[in-house]
């Protein structure tokens, strides 16, 4: 091989490379000699992936459904990297917050619209039998979508509308988690007693949240568009694509959710309850809770009327 001028310059940028963190720029070459080659299925981990899919039953359309909430819980993890970059950046760019808005988005049309592999995949009978071998779990129980919700915006905003008058921003972080609107769907307030799919629910995760709540306090993407100049924020496209958002996951993934749940569950005749429990419709319907990531970006009348044209 003849040690042109760029293989020169690649090793002295190698060498400066690994001298700045007291390394051997030869052991390190010496290194790549035995390194075996790269490929798709050890890089991906195929292999692994492909393994984490385990029925409970024999219903061969148990498949369909463990396999698309992973993917679910895939996609939840690439909104949240996009999240923390632009929630983790200071002064971000207009064109750097619209692009990261619209990375985020596309990632809620994917799910939006992957519903009908779950309402049209699966055979209504047999899902009304493995799904009872679900029981207590729930998609309620997805620690990642929770903390999507953090990061987005104020914690006033994801509080049971019944108790926001009486929560602000000097509230303490755990009894502001003890009214956050998704615990309606595992408590009685009346005797202020919890389902068990929310206590072990916490138990897994409360810790995480609280110290996510408190990250994310000050630097939420709605404080972060806060932050921006106010040319920034009257930004046509910069506005358009914190609307998509706010509408996609809080109206239009959420009624994407309850329809297909709806196929189901209310094809048995008695009480219908979701697998964990919850009273599911007045959990999932954007009309009852009213959550709204940015409510300034919206008319009196939008907001009056929010979730209820679907």
């Amino acid at each position: 091989m003849e040690i042109t001028s760029p293989i020169i310059e690649k090793l002295d940028a190698l060498d400066e490379k690994f001298r700045a963190i007291n390394q051997k720029t030869e052991t390190h070459l010496e290194g790549l000699v035995w390194a075996k080659p790269i490929t798709y299925w050890d890089y991906i981990n195929t292999d692994a992936l492909l393994n984490l899919q385990i029925q409970r039953t024999t219903l061969p359309d148990e498949m369909v459904f463990i396999m698309y909430h992973q993917v679910n819980e895939l996609l939840f993890k690439m909104i949240l990297w996009e999240v923390e970059q632009l929630c983790h950046t200071d002064a971000p760019a207009t064109d750097f917050f619209t692009e990261k808005l619209r990375r985020i988005s596309r990632y809620f049309d994917m799910l939006t619209t992957s519903f009908d592999i779950m309402g049209d995949g699966m055979s209504i009978d047999q899902y009304m039998k493995f799904r009872n071998t679900l029981t207590p779990a729930s998609g309620f129980q997805s620690a990642q979508y929770r903390l999507i919700e953090f990061a987005s915006t104020d914690l006033i905003n994801l509080i049971d509308y019944r108790f926001r008058s009486t929560i602000d921003r000097n509230t303490p972080y755990e009894h502001a988690l003890e009214h956050l609107y998704w615990q309606a769907a595992g408590k009685d307030y009346r005797t202020g007693e919890k389902s068990y799919l929310l206590k072990e629910f916490e138990r897994k995760y409360k810790g995480e949240f609280l110290r996510h709540m408190e990250e994310y306090n000050t630097i939420n993407i709605w404080r972060k568009f806060k932050e921006l100049p106010a040319d920034a924020q009257k930004d046509e496209k910069l506005v358009e694509a914190m609307r998509h958002y706010d509408y996609t996951v809080n109206v239009t993934w959420v009624m994407g959710h309850l329809n297909a749940a709806k196929k189901y569950i209310e094809s048995s005749a008695g009480p219908q309850e979701a697998t964990g429990g919850s009273d599911w419709k007045k959990y999932m319907h954007p009309k009852y809770q009213r959550r709204i990531f940015f409510p300034e970006l919206w008319s009196e009348e939008e907001l009056r009327t929010w979730g209820e044209n679907v």
